[in-house]
């Protein structure tokens, strides 16, 4: 998977994207993240890349010319055709007007073999970028910052996270908060169910995020400043433990996120745990049990 990210700041980026599985993705050749430098596509004697907004208002806004001309020397593929589906690039324009990116916007940017991120600043950017240019707008939270380049960092960082030797444990991924999609087949996996005998395998009581919140988790010492690990987790019993987890998870996505229970794969098991702790009411969830 190639990044390549166009903004006015290029040595921005030598900090975010040289640590941890960023970094180790891009040495073993699983990314690959270029920088292009807005002001080297400008003509004039002082790299001017903003200008005043027509009608008046507040700030400057980033010129078009700078950036069609960048796209254009990079050969990237024509907007009509990276619209369609299955279409191997996408460029997209950092932008508090885009859709919140999430982690099911990450999984679906993850099937691209090219990702170019456009960092706006200033006030904006010409509209036309958006119109013409980008194939999509993406905002990373309902807040304001002072350009796209934090933005496009943590989105390389939660895609390098998808791509496949990125980690360590590649179910870790499906484990996570927020993670959705296979979450049911990678539990089969995580029960060994279906895998040849004798594969290694992660204990039962390991289970896949399916959109909630994270379960809490605890390491040694079991008992620090009065404080204990549960006892559920120290009993080795991974069905126990399992359901602790998956209860633990329903309760803190109902106390932080109890958005997220609308999109969320919810079993049987975890509708009578939401039922037994009378969190929810009946419109969060369907009649149906899966």
């Amino acid at each position: 998977m190639k990044f390549e990210i166009i903004t006015i700041f290029p040595d921005f980026f030598r900090g975010p994207l040289d640590y941890g599985i960023v970094r180790r993705a891009r040495e073993a050749g699983l990314i690959e993240i270029a920088i292009h430098d807005l002001r080297g596509y400008t003509h004039d004697r002082h790299k001017t890349v903003d200008d005043r907004p027509f009608g008046g208002g507040e700030g400057m806004v980033l010129k078009p010319e700078p950036i069609f001309e960048c796209l254009e020397a990079m050969e990237i593929t024509p907007r009509a055709e990276r619209l369609r589906e299955g279409a191997r690039e996408t460029v997209a324009l950092l932008s508090p007007q885009g859709p919140v990116f999430t982690q099911t916007m990450a999984q679906e940017l993850a099937r691209r073999e090219r990702v170019v991120l456009i960092c706006g600043r200033y006030e904006g950017v010409d509209e036309r970028v958006s119109e013409h240019l980008a194939d999509r707008e993406i905002s990373v939270g309902d807040f304001v910052l002072s350009g796209g380049e934090l933005g496009a960092a943590i989105i390389v960082d939660a895609m390098t996270r998808l791509v496949p030797g990125a980690l360590g444990n590649a179910a870790s991924t499906q484990r996570e908060s927020f993670a959705m999609g296979d979450s049911a087949n990678v539990s089969k996996k995580m029960t060994g169910v279906g895998q040849p005998k004798g594969e290694n395998k992660p204990p039962s009581s390991t289970c896949a995020s399916g959109g909630l919140l994270d379960y809490p988790h605890y390491t040694r010492p079991a008992e620090f400043r009065g404080m204990e690990v549960p006892e559920v987790l120290l009993n080795g019993n991974h069905d126990e433990i399992r359901r602790w987890r998956r209860r633990k998870a329903l309760e803190k996505t109902v106390a932080n996120r109890p958005d997220l229970l609308r999109g969320a794969e919810l079993s049987r098991e975890d509708r009578e745990v939401l039922e037994q702790l009378s969190i929810v009411s009946g419109q969060l969830l369907d009649s149906d049990a899966e």
